[in-house]
C-alpha cells in the first residue's frame, strides 16, 4: 500500500467518525504402446470472475499523469482505515439509502460474483477517485443499478450510515448528469456533508456495461482534514478510460 493511498483512506476514516506427465512407465514394444491409453492434455484453467475484473480495471498506463493503486481495503493492510469492510457491517435507518452508503464507501452494490477496487490521484494533496468494478450473474447487475437510482431519489434529504461504531452523515443527495455517457446505462449524483462546520461535496457515478458495474467516487480528503470547503468532481479522463476498457 503506498503512502498516498493510505493517507487518503485515513482521511476517509476520520470523516466516518462524524459523518480483498502422462502416466509413465518403461517403454515397450509398439504393440504394448498401442494398448496404452493416450496421454490427455490437462483442461485449460478457467479464468475466475475476479481474474477477469483485474484484466478490465483501470491501470496507470490508461491515465496519463496519475497514480493508480490497489484500494481493496477488505483484504489489504489498510483495512483498519475503512468505514466498513463489508455490507454486513453497515446499517442505515432507511434501508432504501443503503446503496448510497455502499457506493461512497467502496463496497459493491447488491451481491456480485467478485469485485476489485483501485484509487486514482495526481498526488497526495489532490482529490482521490475510487473505481470499483463488480461482476454479476446474468440479470443481477441491472436491478443493482436500479436500486441505486431509487436511493438517489428517496434519500434527497440526506441520510446517515453507521458501521463499527463510526457514523457517516450526508446532508443531501442530488442526481446529476453523468461525467461521460457509456455502457448500457448510468446513474450519477452528488452528495454534501459537513465536517467541523465546513461543507464538502463528493461525486459518484455508476455505469453498467452488460453484467459489470463500474462505480466511481471522488473525495478531497486533504480539504476535509484541513477544514477547507471542497467539491471533488469526478475526472472525466478516469471515467472515460475505465469505460473504454468495458466497452
Amino acid at each position: 500500500m503506498n503512502r498516498a493511498t493510505t493517507a487518503a483512506l485515513s482521511i476517509l476514516a476520520l470523516l466516518s467518525l462524524t459523518s480483498l506427465t502422462a502416466c509413465g512407465g518403461e517403454s515397450g514394444s509398439d504393440a504394448d504402446s498401442a494398448q496404452k491409453p493416450a496421454a490427455t492434455t490437462p483442461a485449460e484453467k478457467q479464468e475466475t470472475p475476479e481474474e477477469r475484473l483485474k484484466q478490465m480495471v483501470i491501470t496507470k498506463a490508461d491515465v496519463s499523469g496519475m497514480d493508480v493503486s490497489d484500494a481493496d481495503v477488505a483484504t489489504s493492510d489498510a483495512s483498519e482505515f475503512a468505514f466498513a469492510k463489508s455490507q454486513r457491517e453497515v446499517t442505515v435507518e432507511e434501508p432504501v439509502c443503503a446503496p448510497l452508503a455502499y457506493a461512497m464507501n467502496q463496497l459493491p452494490l447488491d451481491e456480485p460474483q467478485a469485485d476489485v477496487t483501485r484509487s486514482v490521484s495526481k498526488g497526495l494533496n489532490d482529490p482521490f477517485t475510487y473505481v470499483l468494478l463488480a461482476t454479476y450473474e446474468s440479470g443481477r447487475s441491472e436491478p443493482a443499478l436500479t436500486d441505486l437510482s431509487k436511493a438517489v431519489d428517496a434519500c434527497a434529504g440526506g441520510f446517515t450510515a453507521k458501521a463499527n461504531g463510526n457514523t457517516s452523515a450526508y446532508d443531501s443527495v442530488t442526481a446529476e448528469e453523468p461525467v461521460a455517457e457509456a455502457g448500457d446505462e448510468s446513474v450519477a449524483f452528488r452528495s454534501t456533508l459537513t465536517f467541523q462546520g465546513v461543507e464538502h461535496t463528493v461525486h459518484t457515478q455508476a455505469v453498467r456495461s452488460g453484467e459489470v458495474l463500474a462505480v466511481f467516487f471522488s473525495v478531497d480528503g486533504t480539504a476535509i482534514a484541513n477544514a477547507r470547503p471542497s467539491d471533488a468532481k469526478l475526472p472525466s479522463a478516469v471515467v472515460k478510460a475505465q469505460n473504454a476498457k468495458l466497452a
